[in-house]
């Protein structure tokens, strides 16, 4: 039988913080191990870090840049000091750890987890191969579980004390959110859901001051687009043609209504803790089982282990529907990890549940370390040092812009997504061309003149070849989990995927 839970009196809070501690200092060290030798591991890390350079120079021109002015302005600051992309990464990285951190205090308070389990919620949901690797980047994944677990934490809190204050109060994290990552929007159909089943009419009484600061960051921030002289409907406008893209991207997708139902289960089965799918499933079987016994009653408060079902359950099936990638379920890891621990004490004997825990953290580290760590270092830098030592100042780089953060003061690099265009920018006097192997990962095949020619230099690239980098991707390029992972299979043939071409 699982043990009862202990109570929250204040040696085992503090028995706990120290737990908690303990395994974030954990996470935060698998974080940032190798990180300088790692670079960015994706295009939108260096777009990202570019837009923010312009918006400290006072170019405001990509203020909308991937609906997320919020995440963009809240790094300006720092542009402002420091051009190093190491910084950045290295601050999104701890922004991460705290996101992990704030969610997992919460979880164990609520169900009044002993220390040991605590940290085990924080190593099941910290070395998550998905959330390792967007804990590496330079995107709104990191900051974004801050505010969800700031979402999540104020949301129950309001279903256990109704008052409009605390529906004004989720609406303010939601906002926030928004602010950060258009995806937000995915929790308002999540949120409707539970409204739904609390049922107690506070939405009647404060929803239209819900609304109100709901609509204050679109009106800021629209004032503030025109100021700078940008149309006042530019995010909205993000929102429109990410659901209706006017043209298929350079990869050729164009829809954003995919149903896969298979997608996310393979994905989690394959790449992630067994223990999320199982801890699924369980919740379930424990719901199910207080259903039954009418512990859950609409127009009552879902105990905590329901209310993360409904978030994990929602998101899973939610985004079964759209275009894919890991990252879709970014909201649902952690969720998914409390799940794990949270059914594990109804069903699991307490030693057999710390067993588990610690099998499946030491599975994550092993795919942390094959998929990661075993990879690097990158070859960008070495790319950079070459054309520094011929002389090089314009090049041109096809489809990935990683080069971009090792370029020395008067070099410039553009990036081309056709090889039709090296004729314009040979006239403009690019002088090299790097055959950046990312177009295997975007899916832009459009070089094979080029890739039949005999380049000046050439280096492997073990991080462009890695699964994980690939079915990142796949939202862009609209692939399947199985054709995806045959791309990556592909790639990982080619030896020599960074080669160097003189343009003559």
């Amino acid at each position: 039988m699982p043990a009862v839970a202990p109570t929250n009196n204040a040696p085992e809070r503090l028995r706990r913080a120290a737990w908690l501690l303990g395994a974030l200092l954990a996470v935060a060290i698998l974080r940032l191990w190798r990180l300088p030798e790692a670079g960015p591991p994706d295009f939108d890390s260096v777009r990202n870090w570019q837009v923010v350079q312009e918006l400290a120079q006072g170019n405001f021109a990509h203020l909308f840049h991937h609906g997320s002015p919020g995440f963009l302005l809240l790094f300006a600051p720092v542009a402002l000091l420091t051009r190093d992309f190491m910084v950045f990464q290295g601050i999104n990285a701890l922004l991460g750890v705290a996101g992990l951190g704030l969610f997992a205090a919460w979880v164990s308070r609520e169900a009044r987890l002993p220390g040991p389990e605590a940290a085990g919620l924080v190593l099941l949901g910290g070395t998550s191969l998905l959330l390792t690797f967007s804990g590496r980047d330079f995107t709104m994944s990191s900051v974004s579980l801050i505010v969800a677990a700031g979402l999540q934490r104020s949301h129950f809190a309001r279903l256990q004390q109704p008052g409009r204050t605390g529906l004004v109060r989720v609406a303010s994290w939601l906002a926030l959110g928004l602010c950060l990552n258009y995806k937000f929007l995915f929790a308002l159909p999540i949120l409707a859901v539970l409204e739904w089943w609390q049922a107690d009419g506070t939405w009647r009484r404060a929803g239209g001051r819900a609304l109100l600061v709901l609509a204050t960051p679109y009106v800021l921030f629209g004032l503030l687009g025109v100021a700078v002289g940008l149309p006042w409907y530019r995010w909205l406008g993000f929102y429109w043609r990410t659901v209706v893209p006017a043209t298929a991207n350079v990869a050729g997708r164009q829809a954003t209504l995919h149903l896969d139902l298979a997608y996310y289960p393979r994905y989690l089965a394959t790449f992630e803790s067994p223990l999320l799918l199982a801890g699924l499933v369980a919740a379930l079987v424990v719901a199910a089982s207080q259903w039954r016994r009418g512990e859950l009653r609409r127009g009552q408060p879902l105990p905590l282990l329901s209310y993360l079902l409904v978030w994990a359950g929602c998101l899973l099936a939610g985004m079964s529907l759209l275009i894919k990638a890991p990252r879709g379920l970014l909201l649902a890891y952690l969720p998914l990890a409390a799940l794990a621990v949270l059914s594990g004490r109804h069903l699991l004997p307490r030693p057999v549940l710390a067993l588990a825990l610690l099998a499946t953290v030491a599975l994550n580290i092993y795919r942390i370390q094959t998929q990661l760590y075993a990879p690097l270092p990158g070859r960008y830098p070495a790319v950079a040092a070459w054309l520094r030592q011929h002389g090089a100042t314009h090049v041109a780089s096809t489809v990935g812009n990683g080069l971009a953060l090792y370029l020395g003061p008067g070099q410039t690099l553009t990036v081309i997504t056709d090889e039709r265009e090296l004729a314009a920018l040979r006239r403009q006097g690019i002088q090299y061309v790097l055959l950046d192997g990312y177009w295997r990962v975007a899916g832009v095949a459009r070089f094979d003149s080029l890739r039949r020619q005999q380049p000046v230099a050439a280096w492997p690239a073990p991080p462009l070849q890695q699964p994980l980098l690939f079915l990142e991707h796949s939202e862009f390029t609209g692939l399947s989990f199985g054709e995806t992972l045959a791309a990556s299979r592909a790639a990982a043939a080619d030896t020599l995927p960074l080669r160097l071409y003189r343009l003559r």
